[in-house]
């Protein structure tokens, strides 16, 4: 007899703090120190958007003052291509590598529960005051929303945007109290709600927090592992009638093989800026070179002459 009630595996996996750097080095931001610290907490796994989404979030982070960026990376090194993102953006950061379980490799469910894990205990073990927002990589936030829950005494809830069929997942408020929920996917949680529609206090985050490995329930089952009661819940966005937060999602492309000779490339003078420029693509993950097997890709010139790069 199969039970109603989703179940979860326990399972470890080893992660890596790749690098920590507490140092603000914006030189536009005001980091007033009376500012509680924002803990913005994103999973995220290489694909070949992986780059381009964290690039877009960066540039809205790094208008936020007083924010720690907490990256944790489903692989089980730490990737250049993301250190150097963070490096640039000048915030303070965390950079965690935080591969998925084996058990769940061909499934991709549950995504991003490692991640959050990981950042989690890294929390546990450095942090002890300010708040804590789980933002993943392909979302869109309005900087409001950063003002707002930087007020959060336990956990503040709010509407995201984009979310399942009915456009939008938010607590529904009466006198500045949660009477319920409006989620297209309720499935008997305590708490429907999505991943980006919440913000918890470091001071509530009890040591007992924890995200299991159920495959759409890892908000609700974290948010009863806090002992939260509806009756904590701050509503903001305007007793949730504002949308600040939005669930984008980037169209997927398939990771492309191209029949390339890079070494043979790189030694060609002609070429030496375009080989750089495929060894770029591939270190970011967006395309695979091969010298034997892959896709026949053409240099034009003038609208007549092509050139196959693979016999160049």
């Amino acid at each position: 007899i199969q039970s109603s009630e989703p179940r979860s595996i326990p399972v470890a996996v080893k992660n890596t703090i790749c690098y920590v750097n507490y140092n603000d080095d914006r030189q536009c931001v005001n980091n007033n120190t009376n500012l509680r610290m924002i803990y913005y907490i994103t999973p995220t796994y290489p694909r070949p958007e992986q780059v381009p989404e964290l690039m877009r979030l960066a540039h809205t982070l790094m208008h936020v003052p007083r924010l720690h960026w907490i990256v944790a990376d489903d692989q089980s090194v730490c990737s250049e291509p993301v250190i150097s993102i963070l490096r640039r953006t000048g915030l303070p950061f965390t950079h965690i590598s935080s591969p998925k379980p084996f058990i769940y490799k061909t499934t991709n469910y549950p995504r991003g529960v490692a991640n959050r894990r990981a950042a989690l205990e890294w929390l546990h073990d450095n942090v002890s005051d300010g708040v804590m927002y789980f933002g993943d990589d392909d979302n869109a936030v309005d900087l409001q929303l950063f003002d707002e829950i930087r007020t959060t005494k336990k956990v503040s809830m709010f509407p995201v945007g984009l979310i399942g069929n009915y456009g939008v997942s938010t607590p529904i408020v009466r006198k500045g109290k949660v009477l319920g929920f409006y989620d297209s996917w309720p499935a008997s949680r305590t708490f429907p709600v999505d991943m980006a529609g919440f913000a918890v206090n470091i001071d509530f985050l009890k040591e007992s927090a924890n995200m299991p490995f159920i495959a759409g329930h890892e908000e609700d089952k974290f948010l009863v592992s806090l002992d939260l009661n509806i009756e904590d819940i701050e509503p903001l966005a305007s007793n949730c009638t504002k949308v600040l937060v939005w669930h984008t999602k980037t169209v997927k492309h398939k990771k492309s093989t191209l029949k390339v000779n890079i070494k043979k490339l790189s030694t060609m003078a002609k070429y030496e800026n375009f080989a750089n420029m495929l060894q770029e693509i591939s270190k970011l993950g967006l395309a695979d070179l091969d010298a034997e097997n892959g896709i026949q890709s053409f240099i034009t010139r003038n609208r007549k002459t092509y050139k196959s790069v693979s016999v160049l």
